[in-house]
């Protein structure tokens, strides 16, 4: 498994950084893609991230997952290119993964691949979701087919999670959860994943 994450200056730290992480951690092969004219990318926070890849460098083909994190400015960018929205919906056509968080879904909006599809999103954004077949604003992750969406920054580790799971089974999730001591937040709080997870979908 390849798997693309798009950045855009103004992408929020947090949800581009934590899936990343969290798929290296899975040993999932992650390259960060660059959609500007440099490979170095200026976050929500101001902090300078260098991807791995420019847009133009790469060959979409060679990917069978695609994430969008969210940052309103960063995930505004991402939906107007149109070169990513083709890559999205090319993605969509073959039924490989797509994910998307915070303001990241309004990318997979424009691209018309939600039309069919559950989805959720930052609650303030719902609005500019309408191309979609049911809006969920009551869970914090949401799983249709291909495509998963998440609602934003504090749920980016169980999006995270859900990725690493649909990639490589529950086992990855056990040891994600112990490595990142998530077992320890979960006891303390009364949650778990494997709440979320079958919520979620």
């Amino acid at each position: 498994m390849k798997f693309l994450v798009f950045l855009a200056n103004g992408c929020e730290d947090v949800e581009a950084l934590t899936v990343v992480d969290y798929l290296r951690r899975a040993d999932i092969d992650v390259t960060t893609v660059s959609i500007h004219n440099t490979k170095d990318i200026t976050s929500k926070s101001n902090v300078v991230i260098s991807a791995d890849a420019n847009l133009t460098d790469i060959d979409a083909d060679d990917f069978d997952g695609l994430y969008i994190p969210g940052g309103t400015k960063g995930a505004e960018a991402l939906r107007d290119d149109d070169r990513v929205i083709d890559i999205v919906k090319k993605f969509n056509d073959e039924n490989k993964l797509i994910a998307a968080i915070c303001a990241g879904p309004i990318v997979l909006n424009r691209a018309g691949v939600l039309a069919n599809k559950r989805a959720t999103s930052f609650p303030d954004l719902k609005d500019q979701i309408d191309n979609v077949k049911e809006y969920v604003d009551d869970q914090m992750l949401v799983t249709d087919d291909n495509i998963t969406t998440s609602r934003g920054a504090a749920v980016t580790v169980y999006l995270a999670m859900r990725l690493v799971e649909i990639i490589k089974g529950p086992e990855a999730i056990e040891k994600l959860e112990h490595g990142t001591q998530l077992e320890c937040v979960e006891d303390y709080y009364g949650i778990s994943y494997d709440y979320l997870s079958k919520e979620g979908n």
